[in-house]
C-alpha cells in the first residue's frame, strides 16, 4: 500500500490495467452481442418469405379443423429442410390453437398468447430485425417469419414460426461455449496482454524520465545547486526539465546576487559608521573643549573661532552624507524622474568648471573646458540631474589628481548622440577596483583619508546617467589617469 501511495508508476499502471481490462470486457460483450444480433438479422432476412411459403402449403388442412397429422407430415417434409423452426397457429389475437415444434421441445408451453405488435409490424415491412415472442422461452425474443392464414374460415389468423427452435438453442449454445466464447476469450487476453505490457513498458520508460527529473529537484532541494536535468527531448517532459533548470540557473544567480547584496549591505553598515563616527566623535571633542575651556576661563576668541570653525565643517560634511544617501535611495527607489529638455552640454561643462574652479586651483590643478571646433548638438537631458552627475565625476576627479596634475572635460558629437568624456591625470585605477568603483562607500584610497568623500559620489552620477538611458564607462591605467565617459541622446521635437 505504502509502494502504491509513494509510486506514480503504481498508480498509472494500475489505473492503465483496469481500463484495459474494463475496455477488454466492454469489447468482447458488445462483439458477441453484435454478433448474435448479426447471426439473428441474417436468418430472419433470409427466411423472410417462410411463413408465407408455408401458408401456401398448410391452407388446405386448415379449412373445416386443423388436420394436426397432415400437416405435421407436411412440416416434417419441411424440417428435413430446415429443421431449426418452430411453428404455431395463431389466433387474430395472439391466441395459440396449434403448435409444430421439435422432439426435444417441452411438452408444455410457457405462454398461451404471443404478443401480435411485432408480428403486425413484420408484416407491415418494418426494418428488420424484429424480435417476437418464443412461446418456449417468454424472457427470450427470437427472429421469426410470420404470414396470415385463414383458420377455420377465421381470417387474420398467423402463421408464426420461431427461425430458431429449442435444438437450435441447444446447437448454438453448444457452439458457443466451444468457439464464440473460447475464441473470443482467447483473443481478449492476448489483446489484454499485449496491451498491457506495452503500455506498462510506455509508462514505464515515461516515468523513469520522471523519476529523473524527482531526483535532481530533490538533490536540488539539498543544497546540491550544480544538479540539472539531462533534456533530451522536446515533448512536455523535456520543456520541464528544461524549465527547471533555468529556474535554477536563476535560483542560483539570486542566491549569488543575495550574497553579494550581503556584503555590500556589511560593507555599507560599516562604511557609514566611520564616516559618520568621525565628525560625530571631531564634533563632539571640540564642543566638550569649548565647553571646558570655557568653564575653565581659558578659552581664548581665536581658539573659539577656530573650534567652531571645525565643528561646523564636521556637521556640513554629515548633512552632505546624509543627502547623498537621501538622494541614492532615492534613485535606487526610481523616485526620480528626469524632467527631460534640451539642454547645450556647452554651456553646461563651462559653468561645472567655473563651480569647481576656487577647488581645482587649491591644489594646483588644471581645470578646464575643452569645445570642439563645431557646434554642440543639444541633448535631451534633465539640466539639474546631469549638472549633478558631471559635478560628482568633477569632483572625483580633483579629489584623486594630485598637485600640479590636469582634469578636463571634453563634449563632443559622436554620431547621432552627444559623447562627454572627463579625464584626469590622477593617481589611475587599477582592473581589480575598476569592477567595484561604483559600489557604494568604495573608494580607491583604502587608508579614507578624512576628506576625500563618502565613496557616493559616482554611484549617484551612475544612477544619474542611466536614467537618461546612457552608460557610465571607465577607462584607467595606474599612475597615469582615468577616463569616464556617457553619450547623449540629441534633442528631439
Amino acid at each position: 500500500m505504502s509502494f502504491f501511495n509513494n509510486s506514480f508508476y503504481a498508480k498509472i499502471s494500475t489505473v492503465f490495467l483496469i481500463s484495459v481490462l474494463f475496455l477488454g470486457v466492454t469489447l468482447a460483450y458488445l462483439t458477441l452481442n453484435s454478433s448474435m444480433m448479426f447471426v439473428e438479422e441474417t436468418t430472419q432476412k433470409v427466411n423472410v418469405n417462410l411463413a408465407e411459403e408455408m401458408a401456401v402449403e398448410f391452407q388446405p388442412y386448415l379449412m373445416d379443423s386443423i388436420e394436426s397429422d397432415s400437416i405435421t407430415k407436411k412440416i416434417q417434409y419441411l424440417k428435413g429442410i430446415n429443421p431449426q423452426v418452430d411453428i404455431y397457429l395463431l389466433g387474430s389475437n395472439g391466441m395459440i390453437k396449434g403448435s409444430f415444434l421439435g422432439s426435444d421441445a417441452p411438452p408444455e408451453l410457457a405462454m398461451a398468447k404471443v404478443d401480435t405488435a411485432p408480428l403486425d409490424a413484420y408484416l407491415d415491412g418494418a426494418t428488420l430485425p424484429i424480435l417476437g415472442e418464443d412461446p418456449l422461452n417468454p424472457e427470450v425474443k427470437k427472429p421469426f417469419s410470420v404470414a396470415h392464414i385463414s383458420i377455420m374460415g377465421s381470417d387474420g389468423c398467423y402463421l408464426y414460426v420461431i427461425l430458431e427452435s429449442q435444438q437450435y438453442d441447444e446447437i448454438a449454445g453448444m457452439l458457443a461455449e466451444s468457439y464464440i466464447i473460447k475464441n473470443s476469450m482467447v483473443g481478449l487476453l492476448f489483446i489484454l496482454g499485449t496491451t498491457a505490457l506495452l503500455g506498462l513498458l510506455v509508462f514505464r520508460l515515461l516515468t523513469h524520465r520522471l523519476r529523473n527529473v524527482t531526483n535532481t529537484v530533490v538533490a536540488f532541494e539539498h543544497g546540491q545547486l550544480d544538479e540539472r536535468v539531462s533534456v533530451k527531448s522536446n515533448d512536455e517532459l523535456g520543456t520541464l526539465g528544461h524549465s527547471f533548470n533555468q529556474m535554477a540557473d536563476t535560483i542560483v544567480a539570486n542566491m549569488d546576487e543575495i550574497k553579494q547584496v550581503d556584503r555590500l549591505r556589511r560593507e555599507l553598515i560599516a562604511n557609514v559608521s566611520h564616516d559618520l563616527r568621525s565628525p560625530l566623535a571631531s564634533i563632539q571633542g571640540y564642543l566638550e573643549t569649548i565647553q571646558y575651556k570655557e568653564s575653565e576661563k581659558s578659552l581664548s576668541d581665536e581658539d573659539r573661532t577656530r573650534y567652531y570653525d571645525i565643528v561646523i565643517r564636521n556637521t556640513k560634511k554629515l548633512g552632505n552624507l546624509i543627502s547623498e544617501l537621501f538622494e541614492l535611495s532615492k534613485l535606487d527607489a526610481k523616485n526620480v524622474q528626469p524632467d527631460l529638455e534640451p539642454v547645450s552640454i556647452a554651456e553646461l561643462a563651462q559653468d561645472v568648471v567655473m563651480q569647481f574652479q576656487p577647488q581645482a586651483n587649491a591644489k594646483n590643478i588644471v581645470l578646464q573646458s575643452i569645445l570642439p571646433n563645431e557646434p554642440l548638438k543639444l541633448v535631451n537631458a534633465d539640466i539639474a540631474l546631469m549638472e549633478r552627475a558631471i559635478s560628482n565625476l568633477i569632483d572625483n576627479a580633483i579629489k584623486n589628481t594630485p598637485e600640479g596634475g590636469t582634469v578636463n572635460i571634453t563634449p563632443a558629437n559622436d554620431g547621432d548622440r552627444v559623447n562627454v568624456k572627463i579625464t584626469d591625470t590622477g593617481v589611475g585605477i587599477s582592473e581589480e577596483q575598476i569592477a567595484r568603483i561604483f559600489d557604494r562607500f568604495y573608494q580607491v584610497d583604502v587608508s579614507r583619508t578624512p576628506g576625500n568623500g563618502a565613496g557616493l559620489g559616482l554611484s549617484i552620477a551612475q544612477k544619474i546617467i542611466e536614467l537618461h538611458g546612457a552608460k557610465l564607462s571607465v577607462q584607467s591605467a595606474l599612475n597615469k589617469g582615468t577616463t569616464f565617459s556617457f553619450s547623449l541622446l540629441p534633442y528631439s521635437d
